[in-house]
């Protein structure tokens, strides 16, 4: 078995994972992942021992490039109720009109409920997303903007709403519109705002 070239396996993982947004985990076969990359199924194999391991490798990229996206929006600006609110966009831009990778995160989840491994890939992305808004809602509450008691819980919090938000984008099409984008963004503002005490910390939406 030759020895192929170190990023070899990025490009078997990326070429899994814009298979497996395309159409599904379960409809993509091994074979059909090789012919993606331009490689016989035997090499492939000298990478990944099983086809799970190229969903987890698949699943990293979708995790790095998702963290990549958000800290690019967080450093776009020096406001935190900005970068809360630019966050929030991009994290609803992707659940509501980049279909197939909401497609791949959904299942990837459901998969995860049957699967330790999976189910512990996705917690370490879940704790890296959790950590990144923890962060820019107590950097909020530094700067006087927020007035939360536990960012912590805020997180948890925010991160509910944005999985229930990415499930109803799988069955009510009508949520996916640049209008209601941008009404789940304000209003989810508005609920971050409201989780603030009375005073200066709490300003108005705008």
């Amino acid at each position: 078995m030759p020895v192929l070239a170190p990023h070899m396996r990025d490009e078997l993982a990326q070429a899994a994972f814009d298979l497996f947004s395309e159409r599904g985990i379960g409809n993509v076969t091994v074979d059909e992942i090789a012919a993606r990359a331009g490689v016989t199924k035997g090499s492939l194999y000298w990478h990944f021992k099983s086809k799970k391991e190229i969903v987890l490798a698949a699943a990293q990229i979708y995790y790095r490039t998702w963290l990549q996206l958000a800290h690019a929006e967080a450093a776009a600006t020096r406001d935190p109720l900005d970068q809360i609110r630019r966050l929030w966009r991009m994290s609803i831009n992707r659940c509501l009109f980049d279909r197939p990778k909401r497609a791949f995160s959904t299942e990837l989840f459901a998969m995860g409920l049957h699967d330790t491994e999976i189910r512990s890939s996705w917690g370490q992305f879940y704790d890296s997303v959790r950590e990144m808004f923890v962060g820019v809602i107590q950097a909020a509450c530094n700067a006087g903007r927020l007035r939360i008691e536990d960012p912590r819980r805020a997180a948890d919090w925010v991160l509910a709403t944005f999985e229930g938000i990415k499930h109803r984008a799988s069955f009510q099409p009508q949520l996916c519109t640049p209008a209601e984008q941008e009404a789940l963004v304000e209003g989810f503002m508005r609920m971050l705002l409201s989780m603030s005490g009375p005073g200066p910390g709490n300003p108005q939406v705008g």
